[in-house]
Order: structure tokens, then C-alpha cells, then sequence
């Protein structure tokens, strides 16, 4: 059952968990010796074809980047390439996967062996063909039902992650029976590999390296994109590679949540809150969110009142979480919000990661009717656990979040940056 918010939940051991805490590669180095870079990818392609199969698919055109990075292990570009569709992928469900690349960047993928041939993209996009997307449309359809007639058996079962509509009416011309392929890419990545799990760790483990310089630097005087420039500079100087978000608010504007990262100069005696979004090295995704206090001083009785019942939320969370589980199920055992935190709540309680923010979303029981769905909890998932914790019309806001693998009796934590001691409320 849920707890009574007027009684802090409080696991066994103060610091949950602790025995079942992984230890990450702490940088490329020792990821590259734990990890096996054709087995990766060999896994993930194996993954994606089985989807194929289970859904009677041809093959899959990928212009999503994390999804082709996924399936290939190709990058090139990624966030450009997010708004601007200039290289794709064909993965037959059996056959070669053919890499459709950017102009002059063949070589950036040669070497892959998930990839048996790379061809020059054709750029169909309004930037790319201007007055002549409709002409281009087609020559880029005639080339893909090529593919599907060679490798699918008479099959014409095409998915597809994304796709314009002068694309998708270029295909239908040709007798190709498109479908959407979303599902299918977050399917198949929604189950991780040890070595995907080696990999996210290297990415937590510089996330984290991050949040420490973070803490360092906190102090009256320094404006939020001073402080969160410390994440990126990190990230990069580690050998990561984007941050998706720019969550990162102080004192008033951290209540309600989503405020962006501003010049704004954070005071003394405020709270910082952040949701660092980060890809890191390989491309996976470490999303962990913390709330700092700006000294000097102490925090007062209602910041540390906040930031109590935002752990509470996380540690109840983690300790429900197992295998076997509908979103349901689990949400309806999940930590009950105060009535006077329930309107502000976060979009959602728990949700997937790995090469970004994945399947499955779990949300409030308040908001499953409206905006959720049911799904299973699997071994070998990776999730989020999120918090946050803002009373309507209050001063501040706290926002909290850990990381951890499903296993099959329960829940590995992934995260082991720590909580914020002067702001806990009561001896846990």
C-alpha cells in the first residue's frame, strides 16, 4: 500500500540499495575492455530483426539517428539530423542493412560490420530540394521499393520511424504498404545488454563527474548557465556528446517545474534544482535529476520539509519496483501524493532509458486514463525513477531522480551520486 504522507517512509538501510549498486567503467577506457563492440551491435540488430519478424515487416526505414545509431552503430550528426533528414537506414528483416549517408561522409561508418553498403543519400527535405520535393520524393521511393522487392520475399511490408508526407505518398504510389515503425525500435530497445549496461555506466559515471564540478561551483553570485555550462563542459571534455534538455532552475522558478536554464543569478539560501538529460560517450543516456542548497546559512523547515518527502517518493518507488508488474499495478503501489503537491505533479512516475528516453512512460494512476498506457515490467529494462515535489503556489520546488536495472526478483541501482545532507529533514 501506498504510505501515509504524514510518515516518512524509511527503508531498512539508510542508504538503500547499496548492496546492489553496480560499479560503473569509470571511463572509455575501461569500457572498452568490458565491452565487446560487435557483440553490441550484433545484439541490438538481432533485436530489432525479431521485431521485424513478430510484426510480419519487409524491413524498416530508420531516419531517427538514435535509432539508426541503434540498429548500425553508425553517428553522424545526430541532433542536425533530428530536424534535417539527410541519411537514413534500410534494415531488412532478412538481408544486407544499407546505410543511405550525408554527402562526403561514407567514410565516417566504414569498417561497421552491421553495415554490408553505404550509398549516398537522397535529400528530399524542403532545406535540401526546395521547389522540388515532390521530384525527389519519388526518385528516393523508387530506390527503397528496390530494396523491398529484393529482400522482402514479395513481402511489402515497410515500416518506418518517421517519415514526410511527400515521402510517404511516394511510397503508397509504388504499392509499398507503409507502416509505422516507432514501436518497433522502442521495442526492441527496450531490453538492455550487459554490455549496453556497461556503457550507460560509463555515461552515468561522467554525468556524474559533472554534477560534482556542479556542486563545487555552486555559490551566491554565479547565474544558471555559468552553473549548468559545467554538465556540457564535462560531458564533452569526457567524450560525450549532447544534453537534451536545459532543466536547470534556482529559487522561485523552480516551482512549478520546466523552467529553462536562465542568466538569472542564484542567491543564497535558495534551492538549484536540475534534470541533466545527458547522452554521453556511446551514445547512452544518463538522466539523473538533483536539488542543491546555495549556502551559506541552513535551509528552512519547508525546503527541508520538500526535499524529505521528494526522497521518500524516489526510495518508496525503487523498493515497489519488480519484474512482473503492469504499469498499473505499479503505479496503484506507488508513493500517494500530498493533496497539496498532487496538481504540480511530474509528468510521469517511472520511464525507460538508453539511447535517450525510451519506452515504457508511466505515469500517475491520476493521469492513466487521459495520457498513459499499460505495458509490462521486464528484466533487463533500464528505468528512471522521478520526483518532484512543489506545492501549488509555494516558493520552491525539489526535483529528484536515480537510475536503475529491472532484474528478476527486483531492482539494481544504476546512480550513486549523492543526496543533499543539509537538506534532509528528518535522520533517515
Amino acid at each position: 500500500m501506498p504510505p501515509d504522507s504524514s510518515r516518512p517512509y524509511k527503508p531498512a538501510n539508510p542508504y538503500p540499495f547499496a548492496r546492489t549498486r553496480r560499479t560503473p567503467p569509470t571511463d572509455l577506457t575501461d569500457a572498452e575492455g568490458q565491452v565487446d563492440m560487435r557483440r553490441l551491435r550484433k545484439y541490438r540488430l538481432d533485436r530489432v530483426r525479431a521485431e521485424l519478424k513478430r510484426n510480419d515487416f519487409a524491413g524498416i526505414l530508420l531516419f531517427d539517428p538514435i535509432n539508426i545509431r541503434y540498429a548500425t552503430g553508425s553517428r553522424n550528426m545526430a541532433v542536425w539530423t533530428l530536424h534535417n533528414a539527410g541519411r537514413y537506414a534500410f534494415v531488412p528483416t532478412e538481408g544486407p542493412v544499407v546505410l543511405f549517408e550525408f554527402h562526403g561522409c561514407a567514410h565516417l561508418s566504414e569498417g561497421l560490420e552491421s553495415i554490408a553498403e553505404i550509398r549516398p543519400a537522397k535529400a528530399w527535405y524542403f532545406y535540401a530540394a526546395g521547389p522540388l520535393v515532390e521530384k525527389r520524393a519519388a526518385q528516393w521511393a523508387a530506390e527503397i521499393a528496390d530494396l523491398v522487392q529484393a529482400h522482402g520475399g514479395g513481402n511489402k511490408r515497410l515500416a518506418l520511424d518517421h517519415c514526410d508526407l511527400a515521402g510517404a505518398r511516394a511510397l503508397q504510389k509504388l504499392g509499398i504498404d507503409a507502416h509505422e515503425g516507432e514501436g518497433v525500435m522502442e521495442f526492441a530497445r527496450r531490453i538492455k545488454s550487459p554490455d549496453e549496461i556497461a556503457l550507460m555506466g560509463v555515461s552515468i559515471a561522467v554525468c556524474e563527474t559533472g554534477m560534482a564540478r556542479m556542486r563545487d561551483a555552486l555559490e551566491p553570485g554565479i547565474t544558471e548557465n555559468q552553473l549548468w555550462a559545467k554538465l556540457h563542459e564535462t560531458n564533452i571534455a569526457m567524450g560525450g556528446e549532447w544534453i537534451e534538455t536545459r532543466l536547470l532552475a534556482s529559487g522561485g522558478r523552480t516551482n512549478p517545474w520546466f523552467a529553462e536554464s536562465s542568466d538569472r543569478i542564484i542567491r543564497p539560501g535558495e534551492l538549484v534544482s536540475f534534470d541533466t538529460d545527458l547522452i554521453g560517450p556511446y551514445g547512452y543516456c544518463a538522466d539523473l535529476s538533483r536539488t542543491y542548497f546555495c549556502g551559506p546559512g541552513k535551509p528552512t523547515p519547508k525546503q527541508r520539509e520538500l526535499y524529505a518527502l521528494a526522497w521518500e517518493q524516489i526510495h518508496f518507488n525503487i523498493d515497489v519496483l519488480k519484474p512482473g508488474l503492469t504499469s498499473k499495478e505499479l503505479v496503484e503501489c506507488s508513493f500517494q501524493l500530498p493533496a497539496s503537491c498532487l496538481e504540480n505533479r511530474y509528468c510521469v512516475v517511472y520511464h525507460g532509458v538508453g539511447l535517450a528516453d525510451e519506452y515504457p512512460q508511466i505515469v500517475y494512476l491520476e493521469d492513466l486514463e487521459s495520457g498513459g498506457y499499460d505495458g509490462l515490467v521486464e528484466p533487463g529494462m533500464t528505468l528512471c525513477v522521478e520526483s518532484y515535489i512543489g506545492e501549488v503556489g509555494g516558493d520552491e520546488g525539489v526535483k529528484l531522480e536515480q537510475q536503475v536495472l529491472v532484474t528478476e526478483t527486483g531492482c539494481e541501482l544504476l546512480t550513486s551520486f549523492p543526496f543533499e545532507e543539509t537538506l534532509m529533514a528528518r535522520e533517515i
